[in-house]
């Protein structure tokens, strides 16, 4: 009887830890309080961070592209994710969000009533944005259309969609370091900033675990297409031979040196880049070249 008594206890203690270690963090309010959101300065963070690009509908062009209704599918080995309706409806949308709401889910992946997101959202890029793009990107998020189209819910069968594990994948994947921690120069380090945060490009172009996190020892070094059609292209020097001018024309333009164009989710990466100063391009290219 006493040995299935400490069996029972030793479980509960276990049982309490794994509780305690998947929880949601919330997120420290208090470090935005001082902080006076820009919505003219929050344009160009949305248009870096590729909001839209998940965002809008399948089908959406012009104007439309502003309108956060969701319903783009992101296929993966664990299930397909359906991107939500992120305008500022205050049902369908996230229009009864506070900033402290928004803080949580795009720095930590936490939703208002404390659910985890799934990481298909890169906040485990975005956790790396400064606390003042979040301010400004929030006060330009409130000058978008809302829109009342229900979101659809995720393709995901068991045991992934059981979104408490992934408390457990944020314990490995989810932290605020760069992965290049060397910046040498005031370029490089925009250039970081953008690849590694806003632009979120390790999302696609580096192999990931058994667990779907980033590998990081093999940063920017290509990786298989989710979709299952090819693989996403290196940027490393030892790979991509561009030179810096080229890789900046290519953000602005889609054009590759061999005359060849952007395809695929490319198209919509370069057209947000399209519209950044042509300093940012300069700056990714610089980070590019300065990799390992």
């Amino acid at each position: 009887m006493r040995l299935l008594l400490w069996a029972l206890a030793g479980l509960a203690a276990v049982s309490a830890t794994g509780v305690w270690m998947t929880r949601a963090q919330p997120f420290e309010a208090a470090r935005l309080v001082d902080l006076t959101g820009n919505a003219e300065r929050g344009a160009p963070v949305f248009t870096a961070a590729g909001c839209a690009s998940c965002h809008t509908a399948p089908d959406a062009e012009g104007d439309a592209k502003l309108v956060l209704v969701g319903g783009q599918r992101f296929p993966s080995d664990f299930g397909t994710f359906v991107a939500p309706n992120v305008s500022p409806h205050p049902e369908s949308g996230i229009g009864n969000w506070s900033l402290a709401d928004f803080a949580g889910a795009v720095r930590q992946g936490v939703s208002p009533e404390g659910q985890h997101y799934y990481p298909a959202f890169p906040y485990t890029a975005y956790t790396r944005m400064t606390d003042q793009d979040l301010v400004d990107l929030w006060a330009y998020w409130q000058t978008l259309p809302a829109d009342a189209t229900p979101s659809q819910p995720h393709e995901v069968g068991f045991p992934f969609n059981i979104r408490r594990s992934v408390g457990v994948w944020k314990q490995l994947y989810l932290n605020e370091d760069w992965v290049i921690a060397e910046a040498d120069t005031a370029e490089v380090a925009r250039g970081r900033y953008l690849v590694e945060a806003l632009a979120h490009c390790g999302e696609c172009h580096t192999p990931r675990t058994a667990l779907g996190g980033l590998d990081t020892s093999q940063w920017l070094t290509g990786a298989p297409n989710p979709s299952g059609r090819g693989t996403i292209p290196a940027l490393t020097p030892a790979e991509l031979d561009w030179g810096p001018t080229e890789i900046a024309y290519y953000l602005e333009t889609g054009f590759t040196p061999d005359f060849d164009s952007a395809g695929g989710h490319m198209v919509a990466v370069i057209s947000n880049f399209a519209k950044l100063p042509a300093g940012d391009r300069e700056a990714v290219a610089a980070y590019l070249k300065a990799l390992p």
